[in-house]
């Protein structure tokens, strides 16, 4: 596999070389590939559980039931913010 980068992510693989961190240009690329994968798996989580708890509101919505509006955006944004800090 060949990969091009541009000359800002050159210099960041560099930097991170010169670190001391990561001993090979491949070792820098295999960890910001682990950190990319590890974020996507996340975010389809989060996803999935966005949706989930939408379908749940809608259906309790459609039963006559439901939540108070207030706090909602709240509510999922604190959500959010587990899910990303679980990214990292």
């Amino acid at each position: 596999m060949n990969v091009s980068l541009t000359p800002e992510l050159e210099a960041f693989v560099q930097t991170q070389l010169e670190s001391g961190m990561y001993h090979s240009q491949s070792e820098v690329i295999r960890e910001g590939l682990r950190l990319l994968k590890r974020f996507n798996d996340h975010s389809q989580e989060y996803k999935l559980w966005l949706n989930e708890q939408i379908a749940q509101g809608q259906s309790e919505l459609d039963n006559g039931q439901g939540l108070p509006a207030d706090g909602a955006r709240e509510r999922i944004h604190a959500k959010a913010q587990q899910f990303i800090k679980k990214a990292m």
